[in-house]
C-alpha cells in the first residue's frame, strides 16, 4: 500500500487524544505528584499501574502511571470516532506491517496496539469506560465530568503529548497518511529539514507534536500535557511547584509555535510534565494550511524572547544512555 492509496482514508478517523501511559522508576513519588500536586484524582488500580484523570476529563482514564525500571512511554492511545473508523485504521497498519494486535485495559475495551516508524507504541481503541461521579465528586452542574477537586494545580484535561524522533519527516507522513491527522504548525530548516510538526485530529490546534531528538534516539517521550482554564493557574501551578519543592525546567512563558502558556516541571520519576494554557485557539478552516517557521525565526525563541534552553532539545526519557 502506497502513500496515494493512504491518502484516500478519511481524515478525522480519529476523535481525540485518550489517554497516556507514563513509565516511572519512583511510583509512589510519582502518584504523589500527580494527585497532591497537579490534583488529578485516581479512578481505579491494577497491578502495577495506577488510572488517574483531570476533573474534566469525561473517560475513565486519560493517565496510566506504571511502576517500570526506567521513565519514559510506555504506550500512547487515540480515541476513533466509531467501530468503523477502527476498522479503517487498523486494515492501514496491518498493511503498513507495524500492528502488534489486540489488548483490553481496565478503561476501555479492545485497542489496536502498534508501533510509530520511531518505535513509539500507540493504540487506537473506540470501546471506551465513561466516568461515572461517586457522591464525593458529583458536580452540581450536571455537563461537568465531576466536581472540582480544589487540590493543588486542579488539572482540567489531557491536552497533548509531545515524541522526541530520530526523523520528524517519517513521522509526519505515518500521521498524516496512517492516522489521517493535519499538519497545523511545522518547524523547516534551509534544505527542507524537518525539525518539528504539530498535527490535529479535530479542532483543537494540536493533540500530538514530535520534535527532533538531537542525541539521535528512537521512541522516547519529550512530555506530556494537562491543560487549565487560565494564565493565572499557570503562574500558580509554578507557586505550588516551589512550595513542594517540584524541579522548574523554564517558564512560565508563551509560546511562538501555537502559542500555548506554559510551566515546565519533572516528576519524581524524571519524565517531563507541562502545565499549560492553550487559550482560545481553534482550527475552525477546513482547508488550513500549516504555518512553517524557519530556522531564523526558532533562533529568537519563545513568543516574548525567552530562549528555549538547551536541555529542550537534548533530554528525553528513558535518558539516552538507556534508550
Amino acid at each position: 500500500m502506497d502513500a496515494s492509496e493512504l491518502g484516500r482514508w478519511p481524515y478525522c478517523d480519529l476523535a481525540h487524544l485518550g489517554h497516556i501511559e507514563l513509565l516511572t522508576p519512583k511510583p509512589e513519588e510519582s502518584l504523589r505528584f500527580f494527585t497532591e500536586v497537579m490534583g488529578l484524582s485516581v479512578s481505579g488500580q491494577e497491578g502495577d499501574s495506577v488510572y488517574l484523570r483531570g476533573w474534566d476529563d469525561y473517560e475513565f482514564h486519560t493517565l496510566k502511571l506504571t511502576a517500570a525500571p526506567k521513565p519514559g512511554l510506555g504506550h500512547l492511545a487515540f480515541r476513533v470516532r466509531s467501530l468503523e473508523a477502527l476498522r479503517r485504521r487498523v486494515r492501514v497498519l496491518e498493511a503498513l506491517g507495524l500492528g502488534e494486535g489486540w489488548t483490553e485495559d481496565l478503561g476501555h475495551g479492545p485497542a489496536y496496539r502498534f508501533r510509530t516508524p520511531d518505535e513509539h507504541r500507540m493504540e487506537v481503541y473506540w470501546e471506551t469506560r465513561w466516568y461515572e461521579p461517586t457522591e464525593a465528586t458529583r458536580p452540581a452542574l450536571k455537563n461537568q465530568a465531576s466536581r472540582f477537586p480544589a487540590r493543588g494545580a486542579n488539572l482540567r484535561r489531557l491536552d497533548h503529548v509531545n515524541l522526541l524522533a530520530s526523523d520528524v519527516k517519517a513521522m509526519r507522513l505515518f500521521l498524516e497518511e496512517a492516522l489521517g491527522m493535519k499538519v497545523t504548525e511545522q518547524i523547516v530548516f534551509t534544505g527542507g529539514d524537518e525539525q518539528g510538526v504539530w498535527v490535529t485530529c479535530n479542532n483543537k490546534t494540536y493533540d500530538l507534536a514530535v520534535t527532533k531528538d538531537h542525541l539521535g534516539a528512537k521512541g522516547r517521550l519529550h512530555h506530556l500535557t494537562y491543560a487549565v482554564d487560565s494564565r493565572e493557574e499557570v503562574l500558580r501551578a509554578a507557586d505550588i511547584c516551589l512550595e513542594y519543592g517540584v524541579p522548574i525546567e523554564t517558564g512560565p512563558h508563551k509560546h511562538a509555535i501555537q502559542q500555548t502558556f506554559f510551566l515546565y516541571v519533572y516528576e519524581p520519576g524524571g519524565n517531563r510534565f507541562e502545565i499549560a494554557c492553550p487559550g482560545a485557539r481553534l482550527l475552525l478552516a477546513p482547508d488550513w494550511r500549516s504555518i512553517v517557521w524557519n530556522e531564523e525565526e526558532r533562533k529568537r525563541g519563545q513568543a516574548w524572547g525567552l530562549q528555549t534552553i538547551p536541555t529542550f532539545h537534548t533530554y528525553g526519557t528513558p535518558p539516552v544512555e538507556e534508550a
